[in-house]
């Protein structure tokens, strides 16, 4: 698949996975709605930029945005399931999670 099909779909697919909107993407990263639909569309490629913007917003890196399931790069099986199971929360849920981490490291 090439990137330029691939990054609206992954768009897609985390705003799907996270339970947001184009909308509140928009509002998280500070990309324009309309610069958000026209990659969507595949009528534009984001910069590195804007992706890492993306990213931030969904709480992953570029390498997470890029690579996902199986291909995961040399992770050990928890670590793996662990990722996995990350992806899949919403972004509200992410947030409950970093904090009750951050806790019980103190």
């Amino acid at each position: 698949m090439c990137v330029e099909d691939y990054i609206p779909m992954r768009i897609e697919e985390l705003c799907s996975n996270g339970g947001i909107t184009r909308y509140q993407l928009s509002r998280r990263t500070g990309i324009s709605q309309s610069a958000l639909s026209d990659i969507v569309k595949k009528k534009n490629v984001p910069t590195l930029a804007t992706i890492e913007k993306i990213c931030a917003a969904f709480g992953i890196t570029i390498a997470q945005f890029f690579i996902q399931g199986e291909h995961l790069p040399d992770l050990s099986g928890e670590q793996k399931e662990l990722l996995l199971l990350w992806d899949g929360l919403k972004l509200e849920e992410k947030e409950i999670v970093k904090t009750f981490m951050k806790s019980i490291r103190k």
